[in-house]
């Protein structure tokens, strides 16, 4: 992935390596972020090219994949067309639905199913912009309680494959990823989660630019599995490693350890007090009970993100209180405590360097960004607590962090979502 952080409007786009071609776009683009892949869609990674007035020749853009990529190579991106259905949780956002859900229609899998979860509706607009696509393969779904994993836990149990993707309202999903996603799990069949990277749709504003650098959204290139047995080098606080693992805007699950597992805990996300947090507890959780998890970077999603310093702000802040909301879920569970504990001085130099990659992502991070983060992790442990409170009184769902051999004879009980979390492997 690129290192640098972009100072100036950039267009994005994509190339394929063998085809290099010349830019020509608006004038106010002083940049140009490409994806370079290999004829077959396997993506080599990322590269920035110098626009003058909006133009790069052709030879100018070879040159700068040729600098960055030499003659590396990367293994052909995996394919199959296992059927699959895609969730995507949404509320109050009718043309950036219609934008998605697009997007995953033009797929080139055979068997997609698009499940368009409305979460606790303001209006009929989500309904009508649904209708107004017109594809049967497209199915909208109304479900009362707000929050994006009360909306992806409906779509997975309303799901009828085998495998279950998620996307958010707000990207857009490349032509080839519910193929690759599928033929990740085809591939390794040791996999139930797989993610792939979220990337930026577009990074013309000083907003946009400065969320891509601060978010960190996009994991790389490098093809990965994760798992208790096979610990990765690169993660002293592995594996309560938030982002390690993908976020949820791109993740595809084996629906029936989804189900058994309890699905997404419900006082964490999108629409809960909690804001955020979900997709991080849910990726932890399934590696506390023993499985592997992948990263599939043929996989990839454009994410459009917030174009204004306010927003950027609250997402901010977001981030905060939910990362702090899962902190106190691992806090309150004996056995990921004691597993915790140790990597509490890395988790610390952590959290450090989450704040030095914010600190220079570029003057549009809104002023006082640091203060807002330390605002968010203080009230992150109060908020966490009074939303799984709220979320069960709901019948909402709030697994276990770790399944304990008794079946959880302690205050965490199973969700409803159908059976118990298989047991965890001891933890080193």
């Amino acid at each position: 992935m690129p290192d640098e952080t972009l100072r100036e409007p950039t267009w994005v786009g994509r190339v394929e390596r063998t085809d290099a071609t010349a830019i020509d776009v608006d004038a106010r683009f002083g940049a140009a972020r490409l994806l370079v892949t290999m004829p077959d869609g396997a993506p080599l990674g990322q590269v920035t090219v110098p626009l003058r007035a909006g133009r790069a020749a052709a030879a100018d853009v070879r040159a700068a994949i040729d600098a960055r990529f030499g003659n590396r190579a990367v293994p052909s991106a995996p394919s199959s067309s296992e059927p699959i259905t895609v969730v995507v949780a949404t509320r109050g956002r009718p043309d950036s639905i219609g934008r998605c859900v697009q997007s995953i229609l033009e797929s080139d899998h055979p068997a997609v199913t698009v499940l368009v979860v409305d979460n606790d509706p303001a209006d009929e607009l989500t309904r009508h912009a649904v209708a107004a696509i017109g594809d049967e393969r497209v199915r909208y779904v109304r479900e009362a309680r707000r929050g994006a994993s009360a909306g992806r836990n409906r779509g997975l149990a309303e799901a009828r494959t085998r495998i279950v993707a998620f996307t958010d309202d707000d990207t857009e999903v490349d032509t080839s990823w519910a193929r690759r996603m599928a033929g990740a799990f085809a591939a390794n069949p040791e996999l139930v989660c797989v993610s792939g990277p979220v990337l930026a749709a577009s990074l013309g504003s000083d907003e946009e630019r400065a969320a891509d650098a601060a978010l960190g959204w996009n994991k790389g290139f490098a093809s990965r599995t994760f798992s208790l047995a096979n610990p990765p080098a690169d993660s002293a606080i592995f594996p309560f490693s938030p982002g390690l693992f993908g976020i949820g805007a791109n993740l595809a699950v084996r629906a029936d350890v989804a189900r058994v597992s309890g699905g997404f805990d419900e006082a964490l996300g999108p629409g809960s007090a909690t804001r955020s947090g979900e997709d991080c507890e849910f990726l932890v959780r399934l590696v506390l009970a023993g499985h592997v998890l992948g990263y599939e970077p043929s996989a990839y999603v454009w994410h459009h993100h917030r174009p204004d310093g306010a927003a950027l702000r609250e997402q901010v802040e977001g981030y905060a209180i939910g990362l702090a909301g899962f902190l106190t879920k691992v806090a309150l569970s004996p056995r990921g405590r004691a597993a915790a504990f140790r990597r509490i001085p890395a988790a610390v130099r952590q959290l450090g360097r989450i704040a030095d990659r914010e600190a220079g992502a570029g003057d549009a991070m809104p002023s006082g960004a640091g203060r807002t983060r330390v605002r968010g992790m203080i009230a992150g442990p109060y908020v966490y607590l009074r939303a799984r409170r709220k979320a069960r009184r709901a019948g909402g769902r709030v697994p276990p962090l770790v399944a304990a051999r008794d079946q959880d004879r302690g205050s965490d009980k199973d969700g409803p979502m159908g059976g118990r979390t298989r047991p965890a492997i001891a933890l080193r």
